[in-house]
């Protein structure tokens, strides 16, 4: 049997206290860019850039943020295995689904015709 054990993942009070960090940076970035709206914009962007990265590299040195970086390497090491459909492919199989709605959807349609007609016409004039 090939199965991985999962470990216990619980976050801890210095990871707590990290996040609420980042988050603290974030945000004094975001209030920061609107607080000096006299200031050139290229500073307040730069700025608000700078207090994202700070924010997002306290995130990257918390367990979660580990956590988070390695199922992100994983889920793009599974998209470099994924064969993607050719040109030629994506519109041919994009035809073929528009054909089938348009079929379904006038059978669908002779069928709700069909049920007015006996419903509306038959039985409520009896």
């Amino acid at each position: 049997m090939n199965a991985k054990v999962e470990q216990a993942s619980g976050v801890n009070a210095t990871d707590i206290v990290k996040l609420v960090l980042a988050a603290a940076v974030g945000v004094a970035g975001i209030v920061g860019f609107y607080y000096f709206a006299d200031t050139a914009k290229i500073l307040r962007v730069l700025g608000l850039l700078a207090a994202l990265v700070a924010a997002g590299a306290l995130v990257v040195i918390t367990a979660p943020g580990r956590a988070l970086v390695e199922f992100l390497r994983k889920s793009h090491l599974e998209l470099r295995k994924v064969v993607w459909p050719t040109r030629d492919e994506t519109i041919r199989s994009t035809g073929v689904i528009i054909v089938v709605v348009i079929i379904i959807s006038i059978i669908l349609g002779l069928i709700d015709l069909l049920l007015k007609v006996v419903v509306m016409d038959w039985l409520l004039k009896l």
